[in-house]
């Protein structure tokens, strides 16, 4: 008798999910494990990838006290994504087989090879001469038995000088992709300093904060472009990732603060916040020092650890809720100076503001769209070779999005904001009577 195959079919079907991993060094240990699969990691191979695992201090408890686990049901191997589909029929034609048995998988080495205990260990590397996208899993066979064990794995390609690049082959080019989009980050908070010093009578508090905003990006560029480049070299991040984290952080809580200030004329319209504002910032400031305590141990854990699915689905929802609780202060503010628009005479001025904000929710919504759905789409169907461009992708179009929002929220001392064209105030009045601006 096996593991029950709805468990193995829920973990191969995980492999569709995850993404390709940087690979890097990396050490852990699993105590006590029941699980029929573990998987480590995901990536991609060139024809001169290899493969080195090395597992110490191993022990096998079962606590079925008739018989032993059987040494050659427990083991290591890799999946491609292409024989992913052929192992899932496999094993539910044939409920009793171990994973281990299958003729689509690339097995790497069983129990059965371990050293003799009490000291039981094994080290190995192997190469991956067939290029493609690639699955290292764990497999258990036994049932009711727990594994304990350090495992040490090293995944690899070498480039033509022989050297290591422990980056996937889709992401051996994100170092210099972060490092072109941070020099674009820091021309442009140069631009926006200029910008900010030429019309100094209308610089408001958003306007600084959306100066910190990209500071906080370009550094969060440099410091990813860094920890890649150190993993693809040397496997190991030289503590560039904890800086990475930190700067995301604070880029991130930015990003969302000034898009919901923005959205609620803060400064600019109106100098402090309404109760609803303010329990809106309440909301999505903490949720997102959550979003990226889930983010960290997605990121420097992985598959292997059970609740890793758990923190994705946190991650994702907490994402969701952050996205549409941004929305709100700007419609708000579109409602608002409908109302206003009633009873103040200022028909042209406020036209103008709400063709402003209409466009604002209109950019956001699009940014939110492409950088949650359409990247994610983008990681799906590409190639493993083309990984990276997915990331280009949403690094663009970030971009594009900073840049729209801040030409639109510039400080010039006479944009849409202080427009009043009196020939035209009867055509705003018309104009604010539509309907358009209902959302």
């Amino acid at each position: 008798m096996t593991k029950p195959p709805h468990l193995i079919l829920r973990l191969l079907v995980l492999v569709l999910l995850v993404s390709l991993s940087t690979a890097e060094i990396k050490t852990l240990t699993i105590t006590n494990d029941a699980r029929a699969m573990i998987l480590f990691e995901k990536f991609g191979f060139t024809p001169t990838g290899r493969v080195t695992i090395s597992v110490s201090s191993v022990s096998v408890a079962s606590s079925l006290n008739a018989r032993n686990p059987v040494p050659s049901r427990l083991g290591f191997f890799l999946l491609s994504e292409e024989s992913l589909l052929q192992v899932s029929l496999e094993i539910q034609q044939t409920p009793n087989l171990c994973v281990l048995d299958s003729h689509y998988i690339l097995s790497l080495f069983t129990f059965r090879d371990l050293s003799p205990p009490p000291l039981s260990s094994f080290n190995q590397s192997y190469p991956v001469t067939a290029p493609n996208e690639y699955s290292l899993f764990f497999a258990n066979c036994e049932p009711e038995t727990r594994v304990s064990m350090s495992v040490k794995t090293e995944i690899y390609n070498l480039d033509r000088d022989g050297s290591r690049d422990y980056l996937s082959a889709g992401l051996t080019q994100l170092p210099w992709l972060y490092s072109l989009y941070f020099l674009a980050y820091a021309g442009f908070l140069g631009l926006w300093i200029y910008v900010l010093y030429s019309n100094k009578r209308s610089v408001h508090r958003i306007h600084l904060l959306m100066g910190g905003l990209l500071l906080m990006k370009a550094l969060n560029l440099i410091c990813a472009a860094e920890d890649k480049h150190y993993v693809k070299v040397t496997g190991t991040p030289h503590g560039w990732d904890v800086l990475f984290y930190i700067f995301q952080f604070i880029r991130v809580v930015l990003l969302f603060t000034v898009i919901v200030l923005i959205g609620t004329g803060w400064s600019f319209l109106k100098p402090f916040l309404q109760e609803k504002e303010k329990k809106v910032l309440m909301v999505v400031i903490p949720l997102q020092v959550l979003a990226n305590i889930a983010s960290i141990v997605i990121g420097e854990t992985g598959p292997f650890i059970k609740d890793w699915v758990t923190w994705n689905q946190v991650f994702l929802l907490v994402d969701i809720i952050c996205c549409c609780a941004i929305i709100f202060p700007i419609v708000w503010s579109i409602r608002s100076l409908r109302e206003t628009s009633k009873t103040d005479g200022k028909a042209a001025r406020n036209l103008a503001k709400l063709q402003l904000f209409r466009q604002f929710y209109i950019v956001v919504i699009g940014y939110l769209y492409f950088t949650r759905i359409v990247v994610f789409a983008l990681k799906t169907i590409a190639a493993y070779k083309y990984q990276w461009v997915s990331n280009a992708a949403e690094e663009t179009a970030s971009l594009m999005f900073y840049m729209v929002m801040f030409y639109m929220f510039r400080p010039v001392e006479k944009n849409e904001y202080f427009v009043l064209d009196e020939e035209e105030e009867e055509a705003a009045e018309l104009a604010l009577k539509d309907e358009e601006f209902e959302l």
